[in-house]
C-alpha cells in the first residue's frame, strides 16, 4: 500500500516524485501489486485535526502509466463519491492504460467527516452502494445497462470502447464483520472481497472467524464460496515506526485487546503471512509503517521466502 495520508506510513506529506519512486522499487523487488486508499480527509479516533490525503484515482492513473507488471488496486473506493456509470468508464480506461492490471476495489465509505466536508450525502450508504454496484457491474460485464433507481440511474448507457478484458477488471468489495447486507452484495457482484486489519484486529484468527459469514452469504446467493477470492490487509511495522496504534482510544479494540502490528525478521513475517494464505487468503495487502524506500527494500527477503513457501 502506497503512502497518501500525511503523517501515516511516514512523517509529513510525500509527493508524487517520492510515491512514484516507491512504486517502481516495489515492482522491481518482486511485489505482486500496489494499492491506494480512497480518503479525502482522515482523522484517527482521539485526534483533533484531520490529516490530508492525495486523491486515489489520479494517483492510480499515473501508476498505471509508470509500471509494467504489478496489479493496481483500490482499497477501496468510496462509491458515493463518484457517479457509478462514469466510474465504470474510468475503470475500463485505467485497465486499458495498465494493459489489464486493475483490481477495482469498492465500498460504501464510512468516515463521515469527509462526506460532510466535501458535500457528499452520508445517509442510506448501503442502499446507494447497492444501486451503484449494480450499474458498475452491469457496464463492466455486459457493456450496457438501462437502470433507474432511487439514488442512481444510467439510461440506455453503453460502455465503449472496451479495455483489454471483455468483462472488465475484477471487482473487489470491502466488507465488515456482522454486515450481512454488504456481504450479500459481495457474494452477488464481486470477484474478490477484503477484510482490513482493523476488522481482523491484525490476527489470522480474526480473518478466520469472519470467513463463515461470507460463506453463508454465498450460500444464500447460490454461489460456491470458492469462486469468491478472499483478501486481507495486514499492518506491518518497522522498528522506526511512529506507534500511532498505541494512541488509539483504549476502547477501540476492547474485546480483542490493543491493535498490534506484525513485526520481526523476514522469517517471522513470512511465516505469519503464510498462515493467512493457509487460512484461505488469496491476496495480502501490506500496510507498512513507515513506508519508505528503505522499509520496502527490507521486505525483499520476505518475498523470497514467500516465493519458496
Amino acid at each position: 500500500m502506497l503512502p497518501q495520508t500525511e503523517g501515516m506510513r511516514g512523517v509529513g506529506v510525500r509527493g508524487w516524485s517520492e510515491i512514484s519512486t516507491m512504486a517502481t522499487l516495489a515492482e522491481d523487488i518482486g511485489f505482486d501489486s500496489l494499492w491506494v486508499v480512497d480518503h479525502l480527509l482522515y482523522r484517527l479516533e482521539g485526534e483533533e485535526e484531520p490529516r490530508g490525503v492525495w486523491e486515489s484515482w489520479s494517483l492510480l492513473s499515473a501508476l498505471a502509466a509508470i509500471t509494467q507488471r504489478v496489479e493496481l488496486g483500490t482499497l477501496v473506493l468510496a462509491m458515493g463519491w463518484r457517479n457509478p456509470a462514469l466510474l465504470a468508464k474510468m475503470a475500463d480506461t485505467v485497465d486499458e492504460i495498465s494493459a489489464g492490471r486493475l483490481i477495482l476495489g469498492v465500498g460504501s465509505g464510512y468516515h463521515q467527516l469527509e462526506f460532510d466536508a466535501f458535500g457528499f450525502p452520508y445517509d442510506y450508504k448501503v442502499s446507494r452502494f447497492e444501486e451503484a454496484i449494480h450499474i458498475v457491474h452491469g457496464l463492466l460485464r455486459d457493456s450496457a445497462i438501462d437502470f433507474a433507481g432511487r439514488f442512481h440511474s444510467a439510461r440506455d448507457c453503453e460502455l465503449k470502447p472496451r479495455g483489454p478484458r471483455p468483462a472488465g477488471p475484477p471487482i473487489l468489495i470491502g466488507t465488515n464483520a456482522g454486515s450481512p447486507r454488504m456481504q450479500r452484495l459481495a457474494a452477488r457482484y464481486a470477484d474478490q472481497w477484503n477484510l482490513y486489519y482493523d476488522i481482523t484486529h491484525n490476527k489470522v484468527e480474526g480473518f478466520e472467524r469472519i470467513l463463515p459469514e461470507m460463506a453463508q452469504a454465498c450460500r444464500e446467493h447460490g454461489r460456491d464460496s470458492r469462486t469468491l477470492k478472499s483478501t486481507v490487509t495486514v499492518l506491518l511495522a518497522d522498528s522506526s515506526a511512529d506507534p500511532w496504534w498505541d494512541r488509539l482510544p483504549t476502547n477501540s479494540y476492547a474485546e480483542e485487546g490493543p491493535l498490534v502490528p506484525l513485526t520481526g525478521g523476514p522469517q517471522r513475517i513470512a511465516e505469519e503471512l503464510l498462515r493467512y494464505g493457509a487460512a484461505g487468503a488469496s491476496h495480502i495487502q501490506i500496510s507498512l509503517e513507515p513506508t519508505t524506500c528503505a522499509t520496502i527494500e527490507a521486505l525483499a527477503p520476505v518475498l523470497e521466502i514467500l516465493d519458496r513457501g
